[in-house]
């Protein structure tokens, strides 16, 4: 059974507490810090490798999702708060759940299982991508593609969209966070919360753009600083 590292971060104590006690009862969760603030949860990830937050949005100074949005490789997240006028928000930020307080424990499993089940089909994706290719719909076809002609992949919440060199598309029911680490080693690189680049074919770079041929991409000002240091 997999274990995930857990860091709860949320400027209420007694939420903390709360928290704490649902984690200790999960088997497959392990409590490595808490947080009461989101700049103390930046250090915390600096020096421990953490695998799902529990992360509160009103908190004092950074709020949740600004604290997300500084995040260039991320963890699983599930937003733990008592307003729920930020759920679409959040499930634009890809994070994993939205938990609206006060919670059960029967729907804090729930969500902890979400995670661990994105978790197992992301490692068995990974897996499949030792080769140089993928398949991919089109219509009623899977059509093989090989991973060198694709440009880079956009993500649109629940879908992904692969570009390739010769001008072709496809459309995927998937998030470009699940995708992202089994492209990493085929050379793709996050330069926006929404795009995954292929390096071998950005042709310029410049301010906050980048053109890989006839297409421009965005570039996140939280990437942008990972990306210059690449392209040296």
């Amino acid at each position: 059974m997999k274990k995930f590292k857990c860091l709860i971060v949320d400027d209420e104590p007694i939420a903390i507490e709360y928290l704490k006690d649902y984690v200790n009862q999960m088997p497959n969760l392990e409590l490595t810090a808490t947080a009461n603030r989101a700049s103390k949860a930046h250090i915390i990830l600096e020096s421990e490798k953490i695998d799902l937050i529990f992360l509160d949005i009103q908190m004092p100074g950074l709020t949740g999702l600004d604290f997300i949005r500084t995040l260039s490789h991320k963890p699983a997240i599930i937003l733990t708060t008592a307003y729920s006028e930020y759920a679409i928000e959040g499930f634009n930020l890809e994070v994993d759940d939205y938990l609206l307080k006060p919670f059960s424990f029967e729907r804090f499993t729930q969500a902890v299982k979400k995670v661990s089940a994105t978790s197992d089909k992301t490692e068995d994706k990974q897996s499949s991508l030792s080769h140089d290719f993928i398949f991919l719909k089109s219509g009623y076809k899977s059509v093989k593609v090989n991973i060198s002609d694709i440009t880079h992949i956009e993500g649109m919440k629940e879908y992904i969209t692969f570009y390739t060199a010769e001008g072709k598309k496809f459309i995927k029911n998937d998030r470009i966070k699940h995708i992202e680490k089994q492209f990493k080693s085929h050379h793709f690189i996050r330069v926006h919360k929404s795009f995954l680049v292929s390096i071998n074919h950005i042709s310029s770079f410049f301010g906050n753009t980048i053109e890989l041929g006839e297409f421009q991409i965005p570039v996140g000002r939280v990437y942008k600083e990972d990306l210059k240091n690449l392209l040296k």
